[in-house]
Protein backbone atom coordinates (compact mmCIF):
# COMPACT_ATOMS: atom_id res chain seq x y z
CA UNK A 1 0.00 0.00 0.00
CA UNK A 2 1.36 3.47 -0.91
CA UNK A 3 1.73 6.26 1.65
CA UNK A 4 -1.00 8.19 -0.14
CA UNK A 5 -3.46 5.31 -0.17
CA UNK A 6 -2.77 4.62 3.48
CA UNK A 7 -3.26 8.28 4.41
CA UNK A 8 -6.54 8.46 2.53
CA UNK A 9 -7.85 5.28 4.11
CA UNK A 10 -6.95 6.58 7.57
CA UNK A 11 -8.65 9.85 6.72
CA UNK A 12 -11.79 8.03 5.58
CA UNK A 13 -11.95 6.26 8.94
CA UNK A 14 -11.60 9.57 10.83
CA UNK A 15 -14.69 11.15 9.32
CA UNK A 16 -17.75 10.86 11.52
CA UNK A 17 -20.87 9.21 10.06
CA UNK A 18 -23.02 12.33 10.46
CA UNK A 19 -20.54 15.06 9.51
CA UNK A 20 -20.82 16.64 6.03
CA UNK A 21 -17.61 16.17 4.05
CA UNK A 22 -16.04 18.50 1.48
CA UNK A 23 -13.36 17.19 -0.90
CA UNK A 24 -11.44 19.57 -3.16
CA UNK A 25 -8.46 19.01 -5.38
CA UNK A 26 -7.11 19.44 -8.88
CA UNK A 27 -8.30 17.27 -11.73
CA UNK A 28 -7.07 13.65 -11.53
CA UNK A 29 -6.02 13.97 -7.88
CA UNK A 30 -8.29 11.13 -6.71
CA UNK A 31 -11.21 13.08 -5.22
CA UNK A 32 -13.94 10.71 -6.42
CA UNK A 33 -12.09 7.65 -5.13
CA UNK A 34 -11.79 9.23 -1.69
CA UNK A 35 -15.47 10.21 -1.68
CA UNK A 36 -16.43 6.63 -2.51
CA UNK A 37 -14.13 5.26 0.20
CA UNK A 38 -15.74 7.51 2.81
CA UNK A 39 -19.26 6.61 1.65
CA UNK A 40 -18.48 2.90 1.87
CA UNK A 41 -16.69 3.29 5.21
CA UNK A 42 -19.28 5.33 7.08
CA UNK A 43 -22.20 6.06 4.77
CA UNK A 44 -23.45 9.15 2.99
CA UNK A 45 -24.55 10.44 -0.39
CA UNK A 46 -21.86 11.63 -2.83
CA UNK A 47 -22.78 15.05 -4.23
CA UNK A 48 -21.10 16.51 -7.30
CA UNK A 49 -19.49 19.94 -7.03
CA UNK A 50 -17.85 19.91 -10.46
CA UNK A 51 -19.26 22.42 -12.94
CA UNK A 52 -18.92 20.10 -15.95
CA UNK A 53 -19.87 16.72 -14.49
CA UNK A 54 -23.47 17.96 -14.27
CA UNK A 55 -23.87 17.61 -18.05
CA UNK A 56 -25.46 14.45 -19.38
CA UNK A 57 -23.66 14.25 -22.72
CA UNK A 58 -20.04 13.87 -21.51
CA UNK A 59 -19.53 11.14 -18.92
CA UNK A 60 -16.11 9.78 -19.91
CA UNK A 61 -14.44 13.05 -20.90
CA UNK A 62 -15.52 14.81 -17.69
CA UNK A 63 -14.44 11.80 -15.56
CA UNK A 64 -17.87 11.32 -14.03
CA UNK A 65 -18.13 8.25 -11.80
CA UNK A 66 -18.88 5.12 -13.79
CA UNK A 67 -22.19 3.30 -13.57
CA UNK A 68 -20.43 0.64 -11.49
CA UNK A 69 -19.14 3.25 -9.04
CA UNK A 70 -22.56 4.89 -8.83
CA UNK A 71 -24.01 1.51 -7.89
CA UNK A 72 -21.71 1.28 -4.85
CA UNK A 73 -23.06 4.44 -3.17
CA UNK A 74 -25.78 6.99 -3.88
CA UNK A 75 -24.69 9.86 -6.15
CA UNK A 76 -26.48 13.15 -6.80
CA UNK A 77 -26.15 16.07 -9.26
CA UNK A 78 -24.24 14.08 -11.87
CA UNK A 79 -25.18 14.08 -15.55
CA UNK A 80 -28.64 15.58 -15.04
CA UNK A 81 -28.36 18.76 -17.13
CA UNK A 82 -28.68 18.91 -20.96
CA UNK A 83 -25.39 19.89 -22.57
CA UNK A 84 -26.78 23.06 -24.17
CA UNK A 85 -28.33 24.42 -20.95
CA UNK A 86 -26.66 27.10 -18.85
CA UNK A 87 -25.83 26.01 -15.32
CA UNK A 88 -24.28 28.44 -12.88
CA UNK A 89 -23.03 28.25 -9.31
CA UNK A 90 -26.37 29.75 -8.31
CA UNK A 91 -28.21 26.86 -9.95
CA UNK A 92 -25.92 24.42 -8.13
CA UNK A 93 -26.49 26.04 -4.74
CA UNK A 94 -30.25 25.84 -5.18
CA UNK A 95 -30.00 22.15 -6.06
CA UNK A 96 -27.65 21.21 -3.25
CA UNK A 97 -29.57 23.06 -0.52
CA UNK A 98 -32.16 20.29 0.15
CA UNK A 99 -29.41 17.64 0.12
CA UNK A 100 -27.70 19.32 3.07
CA UNK A 101 -30.62 18.45 5.34
CA UNK A 102 -31.56 15.13 3.75
CA UNK A 103 -31.61 11.72 5.43
CA UNK A 104 -27.98 10.98 4.42
CA UNK A 105 -25.02 13.19 5.19
CA UNK A 106 -23.51 14.72 2.03
CA UNK A 107 -20.00 13.99 0.77
CA UNK A 108 -19.48 16.94 -1.55
CA UNK A 109 -16.69 16.47 -4.08
CA UNK A 110 -15.37 18.47 -7.02
CA UNK A 111 -12.65 20.56 -8.57
CA UNK A 112 -14.70 23.71 -9.14
CA UNK A 113 -13.45 25.93 -6.37
CA UNK A 114 -16.11 28.59 -6.86
CA UNK A 115 -18.84 26.08 -6.09
CA UNK A 116 -17.15 24.99 -2.87
CA UNK A 117 -16.30 28.47 -1.60
CA UNK A 118 -19.78 29.75 -2.48
CA UNK A 119 -21.21 26.90 -0.43
CA UNK A 120 -18.98 27.55 2.59
CA UNK A 121 -18.60 31.34 2.37
CA UNK A 122 -21.87 32.40 0.71
CA UNK A 123 -22.74 33.78 -2.72
CA UNK A 124 -24.02 37.24 -3.58
CA UNK A 125 -27.44 37.34 -5.26
CA UNK A 126 -26.31 39.10 -8.44
CA UNK A 127 -28.91 39.76 -11.19
CA UNK A 128 -28.67 37.70 -14.36
CA UNK A 129 -26.65 39.13 -17.25
CA UNK A 130 -28.82 40.28 -20.20
CA UNK A 131 -27.89 38.55 -23.48
CA UNK A 132 -26.99 41.87 -25.13
CA UNK A 133 -24.33 42.58 -22.48
CA UNK A 134 -22.97 39.05 -22.70
CA UNK A 135 -22.64 39.39 -26.48
CA UNK A 136 -20.86 42.73 -26.06
CA UNK A 137 -18.41 41.14 -23.64
CA UNK A 138 -17.79 38.23 -25.98
CA UNK A 139 -17.14 40.66 -28.85
CA UNK A 140 -14.67 42.67 -26.77
CA UNK A 141 -12.88 39.52 -25.68
CA UNK A 142 -12.63 38.24 -29.25
CA UNK A 143 -11.32 41.56 -30.52
CA UNK A 144 -9.02 42.72 -27.75
CA UNK A 145 -8.37 39.69 -25.56
CA UNK A 146 -8.53 39.63 -21.78
CA UNK A 147 -6.94 43.04 -21.45
CA UNK A 148 -9.98 44.63 -23.11
CA UNK A 149 -12.17 43.39 -20.24
CA UNK A 150 -9.63 43.77 -17.44
CA UNK A 151 -9.25 47.46 -18.22
CA UNK A 152 -12.84 48.06 -17.06
CA UNK A 153 -12.48 46.30 -13.69
CA UNK A 154 -11.67 47.94 -10.37
CA UNK A 155 -8.51 47.06 -8.41
CA UNK A 156 -10.39 45.23 -5.63
CA UNK A 157 -12.14 42.93 -8.09
CA UNK A 158 -8.87 42.33 -9.94
CA UNK A 159 -7.25 41.23 -6.67
CA UNK A 160 -9.97 38.61 -6.07
CA UNK A 161 -10.35 36.89 -9.44
CA UNK A 162 -8.07 34.73 -11.57
CA UNK A 163 -7.15 37.33 -14.19
CA UNK A 164 -5.89 34.58 -16.54
CA UNK A 165 -9.23 32.77 -16.54
CA UNK A 166 -11.45 34.13 -19.36
CA UNK A 167 -14.66 32.85 -17.74
CA UNK A 168 -13.91 34.58 -14.42
CA UNK A 169 -12.84 37.82 -16.10
CA UNK A 170 -15.92 37.83 -18.35
CA UNK A 171 -18.16 37.21 -15.34
CA UNK A 172 -16.69 40.17 -13.44
CA UNK A 173 -17.03 42.40 -16.51
CA UNK A 174 -20.65 41.32 -17.03
CA UNK A 175 -21.55 42.05 -13.41
CA UNK A 176 -20.00 45.51 -13.66
CA UNK A 177 -21.88 46.38 -16.84
CA UNK A 178 -25.17 44.75 -15.82
CA UNK A 179 -25.47 46.28 -12.35
CA UNK A 180 -23.23 49.32 -12.39
CA UNK A 181 -21.45 47.84 -9.38
CA UNK A 182 -18.24 45.88 -9.13
CA UNK A 183 -18.15 42.17 -8.42
CA UNK A 184 -16.15 42.94 -5.27
CA UNK A 185 -18.90 45.19 -3.91
CA UNK A 186 -21.49 42.47 -4.49
CA UNK A 187 -19.27 39.94 -2.76
CA UNK A 188 -18.93 42.23 0.25
CA UNK A 189 -22.71 41.96 0.74
CA UNK A 190 -22.74 38.18 0.56
CA UNK A 191 -25.43 36.41 2.63
CA UNK A 192 -24.56 33.66 5.15
CA UNK A 193 -23.27 30.39 3.63
CA UNK A 194 -25.43 27.29 3.28
CA UNK A 195 -22.71 25.16 4.87
CA UNK A 196 -20.19 27.03 7.05
CA UNK A 197 -16.75 25.47 6.91
CA UNK A 198 -16.83 24.89 10.67
CA UNK A 199 -19.84 22.57 10.24
CA UNK A 200 -18.07 20.27 7.79
CA UNK A 201 -14.96 18.10 7.46
CA UNK A 202 -13.08 19.85 4.61
CA UNK A 203 -10.34 17.98 2.74
CA UNK A 204 -7.95 19.47 0.20
CA UNK A 205 -5.95 16.95 -1.84
CA UNK A 206 -2.84 19.02 -2.58
CA UNK A 207 -1.04 17.25 -5.41
CA UNK A 208 2.60 17.62 -6.41
CA UNK A 209 2.89 19.08 -9.91
CA UNK A 210 4.92 16.33 -11.58
CA UNK A 211 2.97 13.55 -9.86
CA UNK A 212 -0.26 15.11 -11.08
CA UNK A 213 1.00 15.70 -14.62
CA UNK A 214 1.76 12.00 -14.98
CA UNK A 215 -1.64 11.03 -13.61
CA UNK A 216 -3.39 13.40 -16.02
CA UNK A 217 -1.61 11.83 -18.98
CA UNK A 218 -2.39 8.29 -17.86
CA UNK A 219 -6.01 9.19 -17.14
CA UNK A 220 -6.61 10.59 -20.61
CA UNK A 221 -5.26 7.41 -22.15
CA UNK A 222 -7.64 5.48 -19.89
CA UNK A 223 -10.48 7.70 -21.13
CA UNK A 224 -9.60 6.83 -24.71
CA UNK A 225 -9.54 3.14 -23.82
CA UNK A 226 -12.93 3.54 -22.10
CA UNK A 227 -14.57 5.03 -25.21
CA UNK A 228 -13.96 8.79 -25.10
CA UNK A 229 -13.65 8.96 -28.89
CA UNK A 230 -16.92 7.11 -29.33
CA UNK A 231 -18.51 9.51 -26.85
CA UNK A 232 -17.28 12.41 -28.96
CA UNK A 233 -18.74 10.73 -32.05
CA UNK A 234 -22.14 10.69 -30.35
CA UNK A 235 -21.81 14.43 -29.70
CA UNK A 236 -20.51 15.31 -33.16
CA UNK A 237 -23.81 16.00 -34.90
CA UNK A 238 -25.08 18.36 -32.20
CA UNK A 239 -21.67 19.92 -31.44
CA UNK A 240 -21.81 23.62 -30.57
CA UNK A 241 -18.51 25.09 -29.36
CA UNK A 242 -20.43 27.73 -27.39
CA UNK A 243 -22.56 25.20 -25.49
CA UNK A 244 -21.78 25.10 -21.75
CA UNK A 245 -20.81 21.41 -21.87
CA UNK A 246 -18.33 22.07 -24.68
CA UNK A 247 -15.91 23.53 -22.13
CA UNK A 248 -15.07 19.99 -21.04
CA UNK A 249 -11.35 19.49 -21.62
CA UNK A 250 -10.89 16.86 -24.29
CA UNK A 251 -14.22 17.49 -25.98
CA UNK A 252 -13.08 20.19 -28.46
CA UNK A 253 -9.89 18.28 -29.20
CA UNK A 254 -11.64 14.99 -29.98
CA UNK A 255 -14.31 16.75 -32.03
CA UNK A 256 -11.56 18.46 -34.04
CA UNK A 257 -10.05 15.05 -34.76
CA UNK A 258 -13.40 13.64 -35.85
CA UNK A 259 -13.80 16.60 -38.21
CA UNK A 260 -10.45 15.74 -39.79
CA UNK A 261 -8.74 18.90 -38.53
CA UNK A 262 -6.07 17.17 -36.40
CA UNK A 263 -4.78 13.64 -35.86
CA UNK A 264 -5.77 11.59 -32.83
CA UNK A 265 -2.24 11.94 -31.45
CA UNK A 266 -2.50 15.72 -31.79
CA UNK A 267 -5.91 15.69 -30.09
CA UNK A 268 -4.51 13.57 -27.27
CA UNK A 269 -1.51 15.86 -26.76
CA UNK A 270 -3.63 19.02 -26.85
CA UNK A 271 -6.14 17.63 -24.35
CA UNK A 272 -3.43 16.50 -21.94
CA UNK A 273 -1.68 19.88 -22.10
CA UNK A 274 -4.96 21.74 -21.56
CA UNK A 275 -5.78 19.53 -18.58
CA UNK A 276 -2.33 20.05 -17.06
CA UNK A 277 -2.65 23.81 -17.48
CA UNK A 278 -6.07 23.72 -15.84
CA UNK A 279 -4.67 21.68 -12.95
CA UNK A 280 -1.96 24.29 -12.43
CA UNK A 281 -4.61 27.01 -12.09
CA UNK A 282 -6.61 24.82 -9.71
CA UNK A 283 -3.61 24.10 -7.49
CA UNK A 284 -2.78 27.80 -7.23
CA UNK A 285 -6.37 28.74 -6.42
CA UNK A 286 -6.90 25.99 -3.83
CA UNK A 287 -3.64 26.76 -2.04
CA UNK A 288 -4.66 30.40 -1.77
CA UNK A 289 -8.29 29.88 -0.73
CA UNK A 290 -8.25 26.62 1.24
CA UNK A 291 -5.60 27.17 3.87
CA UNK A 292 -8.07 26.30 6.65
CA UNK A 293 -8.95 22.90 5.13
CA UNK A 294 -7.38 19.56 6.10
CA UNK A 295 -4.55 19.45 3.55
CA UNK A 296 -3.44 16.03 2.31
CA UNK A 297 -0.19 16.26 0.29
CA UNK A 298 0.04 13.94 -2.70
CA UNK A 299 3.41 13.54 -4.34
CA UNK A 300 5.87 11.40 -6.23
CA UNK A 301 7.06 9.72 -3.04
CA UNK A 302 3.57 9.18 -1.65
Amino acid sequence: MSKTQGSLERLARQVGPDQPVLIAGATASGKSALALAIAEQSGGVIVNADALQVFENWRIVTARPSAEEEARAPHRLYGHIPGHQDYSVGHWLREIAPLLSGPQRPIIVGGTGLNLTSLTEGLADIPLTPPVIRREGEARLAEGGLSALLADLDPETLSRIDIRNPARVARAWEVQHTTGRSLASWQDETPPPLLPLSDAFPIHLDADRDWLRDRIERRFDMMLDAGALEEAQRNLQSWDPKAPSSKAIGAPELIAHLKGEITLDEARSAAIIASQQYAKRQRTWFRKRMKDWNVIPLGVNS
